[in-house]
């Protein structure tokens, strides 16, 4: 059984098209602001017909009354409920044989490092990004504008307890580390050669004590110039494409 997000809009040509094309969220309604008529807006117009989604051409104010002001492009979609996928159901009918990697995020509160974590997941080919039910940043038209409306690409799953989803991770098979500026191995120098879980920690205070605690080494991207640390969704892309390297390399 799957549980969903409360509905919400998304915005801009191309994040739209995305959800069209690959069904990446379920469209209720399209609003396209009038006079627009560009081919990037037909061929959304042509995506919505095969969707059998309604299409209303609408004043730009109506848009800016729906999602505020933002570069919404003269494009807007109604999101219906973007389904989470139950944990127990996901890791049932997993097949460990493949490596599966996902990614665990403790409490990521900016809609933008989680969109942007949401797309690095799914085009790095991880098998799922599972979020806790409190503290985390809800899936809203502004997370799947970063997103770039890959959103619902992979299992996206919601748990009360992140650290006990950690321990069921690491009893099906998983390690998990801990993506962490002071952590004491370089991202290169591990092997993910196992079912592997990336723990990626909130803006502010990163990795939560108890939860680093679940994670079985903690590891690092090495910076130079005396530059401190980069935000956690680019931290957690480069951890997320050195994963896919070293597997695609084999």
């Amino acid at each position: 059984m799957s549980s969903e997000v409360n509905n919400d809009y998304a915005w801009g040509i191309h994040p739209v098209t995305e959800i069209l094309e690959n069904n990446t969220a379920p469209v209720e309604k399209l609003y396209i602001r009038q006079g627009l008529n560009s081919k990037p807006v037909q061929k959304l117009e042509t995506l919505a017909s095969a969707a059998k989604v309604v299409v209303s051409r609408v004043p730009g104010r109506k848009l800016m009354d729906m999602v505020g002001k933002v570069n919404d492009q003269g494009v807007v979609v109604l999101i219906g409920g973007l389904a989470y996928t139950e944990f127990e159901e996901w890791i049932g009918n997993l097949d460990k044989s493949t490596l599966p990697f996902v990614v665990v995020l403790d409490a990521i509160e900016d809609v933008h490092n989680f969109g942007a974590i949401l797309r690095s997941a799914a085009a790095a080919g991880a098998d799922a990004v599972i979020v806790p039910k409190h503290g985390q940043a809800p899936v809203s038209g502004a997370v799947i504008k970063a997103s770039a409306g890959t959103a619902g690409k992979i299992p996206l799953i919601r748990v009360v307890n992140i650290n006990q989803t950690l321990i069921k991770l690491k009893d099906e098979g998983f390690w998990a580390a801990g993506l962490d500026a002071e952590g004491d191995q370089k991202m290169w120098e591990v092997k993910y050669d196992t079912p592997f879980a990336l723990v990626v920690g909130s803006e502010h205070d990163g990795i939560s004590k108890k939860t680093l605690e679940h994670c079985d080494f903690r590891v690092s991207v090495p910076m130079s110039n005396n530059v401190e640390s980069l935000n956690a969704s680019v931290s957690a892309a480069l951890l997320l494409f050195e994963v896919r390297r070293q597997r695609y390399s084999k």
